[in-house]
Order: structure tokens, then sequence, then C-alpha cells
């Protein structure tokens, strides 16, 4: 974009002011909230990292230790899951969106056997989860609950007895489309092809419902999620999203779309990203990708992974400042519209190229969200809410509608032909 538009959000961005550290008692208000009620997060893109930067070698990264200081870093491992206070966490088995038909069903076999991996091979830390009673009794043992969740309804191939063993295989979620739109459901990023859910999409929300697996609205157009709203029969999440009148991005959810979320039960996870919580990061970022594009340069490198060019753009366009603050404007601004029981988090680490708000990009960043919301006025009830007791009332009300539909028979279908 031009300069004349990015120059006044830079400016204002300029303006801001890193809060100030938890005081004593804060944070031993926080550290009491989180002991008793460790944090689910809804997304994180730890596998597809292990497979992009590692070859899919669990063990050539030691998440024992600090994996911040890799050549290939990332933001995630089991001492920043320990201080960040993390009970349950959604592992994404994203594959992309480009990745098509048996190809796809394949990537994302390989993508939960990365996730059984790193569980077995640190038992100590891990442990697989598939109900919230599972999440409750891992995380009593000071555990990390593993859960599984796809990033896409390409992930299926368009048949559904893909999905009955995806969920068969551990899966707890699926996101309905990622980037790209399908025959059966619309993308937020893409032209629609489905206009809100076909006739084939309306079957996967019910063959969803029938065997327990969480609808996941993250990613899908608003027409889309209106008609999922419709036709569900449990409640819904959105994975990693956050508030579109805090940051006008197409990925994060209306406020019409909030109450009904509120309306089903469900629960709307905030994102971590920046380009999701701040207007100012998104414009430069985008001025940014254009600089970089326009030189042959990859424009989704951050950190000291930053090519030296756009280091030097950089002097001259500094990166807008975003903070704890701006999480919890998006938290707050959900919990305005939607009601404290129907927000949780879903940080998107590791799926977000490095970046995060100042001093929160890795999975040791949720502490100093909960302090922030201490200096809000938040209960510890509302904060423990927000850390799990959102997203298990969410797991148990899916659980239950399973149940009742236990009596149902499968769903016999195929997407029609793209």
């Amino acid at each position: 974009m031009s300069m004349p538009i990015l120059a006044p959000l830079l400016l204002l961005a300029g303006q801001a002011q890193l809060p100030p550290p938890p005081d004593a008692a804060t944070q031993r208000r926080v550290d009491k909230v989180l002991s008793r009620a460790p944090v689910i997060d809804g997304h994180n893109d730890l596998p597809w990292e292990l497979r992009t930067a590692h070859g899919a070698r669990v063990e050539a990264v030691d998440l024992r230790r600090d994996t911040a200081a890799l050549d290939n870093p990332l933001q995630t491992d089991i001492p920043r899951l320990r201080r960040g206070k993390v009970g349950g966490q959604f592992w994404s088995v994203y594959i992309p969106s480009s990745m098509t038909g048996p190809k796809a069903v394949e990537a994302t076999i390989e993508q939960i056997d990365i996730v059984h991996r790193i569980v077995r091979r640190y038992p100590e830390a891990f442990a697989m989860a598939r109900t919230a009673a599972d999440v409750r009794r891992i995380a009593r043992q000071g555990k990390v609950a593993s859960l599984i969740g796809i990033e896409g309804g390409h992930q299926i191939d368009g048949r559904l007895s893909v999905l009955r063993a995806f969920r068969d295989l551990g899966v707890g979620y699926m996101t309905l489309t990622h980037s790209k739109s399908l025959s059966w459901a619309d993308s937020a990023t893409d032209a629609p092809r489905a206009n809100g859910l076909s006739p084939f999409g309306r079957q996967v929300i019910a063959e969803m419902n029938r065997i327990g697996m969480i609808v996941d609205v993250s990613h899908v157009s608003d027409a889309t999620m209106a008609a999922v709203l419709d036709v569900t029969q449990a409640p819904v999440i959105a994975s990693h999203s956050s508030a579109r009148a805090v940051a006008d991005r197409t990925r994060n959810v209306p406020d019409a779309l909030l109450r009904r979320i509120a309306d089903n039960g469900g629960v709307v996870m905030i994102n971590f990203y920046p380009a999701f919580l701040s207007m100012a990061w998104s414009e430069w970022d985008r001025a940014r990708t254009a600089f970089a594009r326009e030189r042959g340069l990859p424009a989704d490198l951050y950190g000291r992974e930053t090519p030296a060019a756009i280091v030097e753009w950089e002097r001259s366009h500094p990166e807008p400042l975003v903070t704890v603050r701006d999480v919890a404007d998006h938290v707050e601004h959900v919990a305005r519209v939607a009601g404290r029981g129907h927000v949780g988090l879903g940080g998107d680490f590791d799926g977000i190229s490095g970046t995060g708000p100042v001093q929160m990009k890795g999975v040791d960043a949720y502490p100093l969200l909960f302090a922030e919301l201490v200096r809000r006025g938040w209960s510890d009830a509302d904060l423990a809410g927000l850390a799990q007791g959102n997203i298990l009332r969410v797991m148990e009300r899916v659980e239950a509608a399973a149940q009742g539909l236990a009596g149902t028979p499968p769903i016999d279908a195929t997407a029609p032909e793209e």
C-alpha cells in the first residue's frame, strides 16, 4: 500500500507504551488461578513446523529445552508450556489448502502421527486426550492434555468415511475450510463457491455432531458461519480468531456472529497473530510484504531470520507496537458482546512465523494476559472460564449431543466431484 496511508498508522502505533510488569500480588493471584485452571489453548501448529523445518523428525528437536534459540526456532517447548501454565493443547494437523485429493488424506495421517510421536516421546509432559474428563484428569497429573484439530475440510477429500476415520484416530475438531473455498463451504479469504454450506456441507455438520467432533468456524466466511449455526445441534468454536470490531480482518468474527455463537453455547478463542490484533501492524505487514515481493524475497520471515534488505526497510518503517493490551482488548470485546462464558484462547503459536505481541512470542505468554485482565477487574471465576472452563463446557456439550445421536446411523455420502 502507499506510504501516505501507512504513515499515520505507524505514527499512532509509535505512541503506544508497554504496560508495566505485573506486581507481586497480581502475579500470585494469576499463579493461583492458573494452577487450579491451567490454560487449554485451541490451536498450535507445532506439528507442521516440525515437518517443514525439521524434516518431520520429532527426535531432531529436544522439546525439554528452550527451542527459541534453535537455528529454526520454535515458539513451543515443554519449559515454556509450563511457564505458560498450559494444561491442554489442541495440536493442529494442518496441511496447505493446495494439497488435495488422496494426498491430503495421506498427509493428514502423517501429521496425526507426528502428534502421537511427540506425546510418546515425552510421556512425563504429554498425554493424549479425547474428552473433557480426559483433559481434567491429565491436567491434574501436571501434564499437557493433547488433543488434535484438523485445519481445513479439504483434508477429508470430500468423504465422510475419512472424517469418521480421523475421529477414530483422535481428532477432536475440524476447521471447515482453510484459505481456499471448497465446493461445500466457503473460506473467509477466497471467493465463495457454496454460498455458505452446500447440501453436502450440511451433511458434514450433521456427521460431526453425530460422532462428537467439534465444528470449528475459524477461517470460514460469514455466510458459512451463519449457515453452520443454522444447522448444528452442538456448540461450535472459533479455534483461533479474534474480534472484527477491534481489527477489521475477514478472519475475525463480526459482532452479529459473536452473538449467535453465544446463543449456540460456543466459544471464540482469541488469536495472538499481530495482523489479527492490530490494524496498524496489519497495514505495516502488507507494506513489508509488498516490498519483499518487489525484490523477490520471502515475506514470511521475521526476527533474526529476516533478510538483510527487509531489515534495512524496517529501520525506516518501524514495526508498530502490539502488546498484551491489544490481546486483552479482543478478549474484552468478545466478552462484552458474547459474554465472558464464550471467550477462550487460541494463540496460533508456531503458525504465525515466529511473530506475536511484544513479550508474547511463545507459549509462555498466557500469564501476562491474565495479569492484564486482573488489572481490568476480571474475577477469578471469569479468568478460570477463559483459561479452560468455557472450552471444557463446549466439549462436554458436544459429547452429550453425540450421545443423544448415538442411535442415528452414519451418513454415507461424498462431496460432488469438484
